[in-house]
């Protein structure tokens, strides 16, 4: 069993970030955003806050699945800045090294979505409308999804809460649009962008990355501002 990937490579700026977000984080939920779009989901304001900082703390925990074996090229350290004879500052060569290429889940954009999503269907149970909403999503992002040189894939943040939204005021039955909403767009985003194309060897190709995290690099924003804006809309 090999132990979890932790990437938080400048602690310093980690922390600090972490202190910034968590401020940003408490002053959404006194205002009401996020407790509005998880009130909708019969959340209190305390679990919204709580489920919020696991997914804070989650984004920096990659849970490794499997290897791809394909064998990708990483920085091997830190490039140094020298100074040559005639005074002027140099940048020595950047040192490569070969890793094999990992698939892991990202905790906090994919081990808590999919727990929530659980939840949520437990509530509502499954219906054609909930499929056929999943379906858009999941058609919209595997279109979108593109991707990103080193970090794995990524899609537009705003398109799929947009169609998230719009699906579940189409299809989900009465009383069931935020909940629909919240599912279509949290696993659109995990199957459409993240699932479809790992699998699709043709795409697995174009992804240099060392580290592929379902849920993670490109979509860990896409999937939580899907669930908060998917539901607020809906």
């Amino acid at each position: 069993m090999r132990p979890p990937f932790i990437s938080f490579p400048f602690m310093l700026l980690a922390l600090v970030g972490l202190f910034l977000s968590l401020v940003v984080l408490f002053i959404l939920v006194q205002v009401g955003l996020v407790t509005v779009a998880f009130g909708k989901l019969g959340l209190s304001a305390g679990q919204a806050f709580l489920i919020l900082l696991a997914t804070l703390f989650g984004s920096g925990v990659n849970l490794p699945l499997f290897r791809t074996g394909r064998v990708v090229r990483v920085p091997a350290g830190p490039r140094h800045m020298f100074m040559d004879r005639n005074g002027s500052i140099q940048v020595s060569p950047q040192e490569m090294e070969l890793v094999d290429q990992v698939v892991a889940v990202n905790v906090g954009g994919c081990v808590i979505p999919c727990l929530l999503c659980v939840l949520f269907l437990g509530q509502v149970g499954p219906s054609v409308g909930l499929g056929l909403a999943l379906a858009s999503v999941c058609a919209v992002c595997y279109a979108l999804a593109r991707p990103i040189p080193g970090r794995g894939i990524g899609v537009p943040m705003l398109v799929p809460p947009l169609v998230a939204a719009l699906a579940a005021i189409i299809f989900a039955p009465e009383g069931h649009g935020p909940q629909v909403a919240y599912i279509a767009g949290c696993m659109g985003i995990l199957l459409g962008a993240d699932v479809l194309h790992l699998v699709d060897r043709r795409f697995g190709e174009l992804l240099d990355a060392p580290l592929l995290s379902i849920g993670g690099a490109g979509t860990f924003d896409g999937i939580f501002v899907t669930g908060i804006i998917a539901v607020l809309l809906a």
